[in-house]
């Protein structure tokens, strides 16, 4: 099968990309920058290119040499707005929303869309709002594609060699003798990045899956400041972790904002952790994934051992 990967160098994408290429598919990975993906080249049946996908006509013309789609953009900082800003709009709503109108029309029928665990119209944040509508208008595209078969998975919070989630708090307790955190009662159930990609390549032609919205989430429920001791710990640097008044998060998270590059910390993260990021659901068995204890990963990657060698399935 042709498989069109959109955001295929992310940090999911590259772990997908591997167990899409072990499973014999030939897959096609655009990017706005080649070199990013330059490391995806050892692939055999992978074909990498520069490409603008929030162009319609090169969307299209992408579409008209594949199979099945797999969507997995998003980002985790926008501009406020309301409902939600407009980085949140063009990538989470728009963009869905184009990929699977040109599915429709150019009669792709299968796709595959990320969402995030805790996508939810009314949710505190921009981004489970847009989450949210990016679900809705890809579920609209395809309720008039009689051909169509469209799978949405919703995972939590994605642990992995290369995460930006507890080499964070690893980092800190790098540079912090304390690590001062708001929202630190927030609950999460990270998930493996292996089993996120794993689980995608499985329901790719299982029918089972059609039509189905999937939960993926790791085994246990943790404090976002149980993970914080945990990665400095791990790290080998272990640090108390400080609990902050979300007004005094805010104005950290207003300075990050302020600064060059990307923000460490935006209001609107804050705002995700008004609410729990956790699920009672099991994975589904016909994803055909055991979940993987992040205590049986995290420790070597933080520690900087090798446990998880990068995206090889």
């Amino acid at each position: 099968m042709r498989v069109l990967v959109i955001g295929g160098t992310g940090f999911i994408g590259q772990h997908l990309v591997a167990c899409l290429v072990r499973a014999g598919h030939a897959v096609h990975v655009p990017t706005r920058r080649y070199q990013k993906g330059r490391n995806l080249l050892v692939f055999p049946t992978l074909t990498l290119f520069e490409a603008d996908v929030h162009d319609d006509a090169v969307l299209e013309r992408l579409l008209s040499e594949t199979d099945a789609v797999v969507n997995l953009v998003g980002v985790l900082h926008s501009k406020p707005g309301r409902p939600y800003g407009i980085e949140f709009e063009r990538a989470h709503v728009e963009l869905p929303r184009r990929i699977a109108a040109a599915c429709r029309k150019i009669g792709v029928r299968r796709l595959l869309h990320v969402s995030a665990l805790g996508a939810d119209a009314q949710g505190p944040s921009g981004y489970q709002r847009s989450k949210a509508a990016g679900e809705e208008a890809v579920r609209a595209e395809f309720s008039t594609y009689s051909e169509g078969a469209l799978t949405i998975f919703r995972p939590s919070v994605v642990f992995g060699r290369e995460d930006n989630f507890m080499n964070l708090f690893a980092r800190l307790a790098r540079w912090l003798p304390v690590i001062p955190l708001a929202g630190a009662g927030a609950r999460l159930q990270p998930v493996y990045v292996r089993d996120v990609a794993a689980a995608m390549a499985n329901a790719l032609e299982n029918s089972q899956t059609y039509g189905k919205t999937y939960t993926v989430a790791g085994v246990s429920q943790y404090t976002l400041a149980e993970l914080a001791r945990l990665a400095a710990k791990w790290s080998g640097r272990p640090r108390p972790v400080l609990p902050v008044p979300h007004f005094v998060g805010y104005a950290q998270a207003l300075l990050f904002e302020f600064l060059p590059g990307r923000p460490l910390m935006s209001r609107d993260n804050l705002d995700s952790l008004k609410v729990d990021n956790v699920s009672d659901e099991a994975m589904a068995p016909e994803l055909g994934v055991v979940p993987t204890p992040l205590e049986s990963v995290a420790p070597s990657y933080l520690r900087g051992g090798k446990p998880d060698r990068g995206p090889v399935h």
